[in-house]
């Protein structure tokens, strides 16, 4: 996997965690120009966060990202329903994560079920 695909796959997976550390990996990622110590510096904080737990805070910025691929071809009841799951978003019972989920494969979006995020909430 090169570094774009590692960063796909893990892009919103870091999101959840840590904005600072998504935000030092785009900045590590700009303008294309990758390097080892940049591929050992990313493999770094990603390890570094596998402990973290997502905060109401974390995993809202994150849900909102990925609810942007559903609000244009969504139907009005998921609407309403991702709404009423967002408003009551809480980490230790997230239903919010698996009702995106559950999105990502009836609308079939490639790049969230090849994400790391997605994945996780099969488990």
């Amino acid at each position: 996997m090169n570094w774009q695909e590692e960063w796909a796959y893990n892009k919103y997976w870091v999101m959840s965690k840590s904005q600072k550390a998504y935000d030092q990996i785009r900045l590590m990622a700009k303008n294309n120009e990758w390097s080892k110590a940049k591929e050992t510096e990313l493999e770094r904080i990603i390890k570094s966060l596998e402990n973290v737990e997502p905060t109401k805070k974390t995993l809202t910025n994150v849900y909102q990202h990925i609810w942007g691929y559903f609000k244009k071809i969504c139907t009005d009841s998921e609407r309403k329903e991702y709404v009423k799951l967002i408003a009551s978003l809480e980490p230790e019972d997230d239903q919010l994560g698996l009702f995106l989920r559950d999105l990502t494969y009836k609308y079939q979006i490639k790049y969230l079920i090849q994400s790391r995020i997605i994945r996780e909430l099969e488990k």
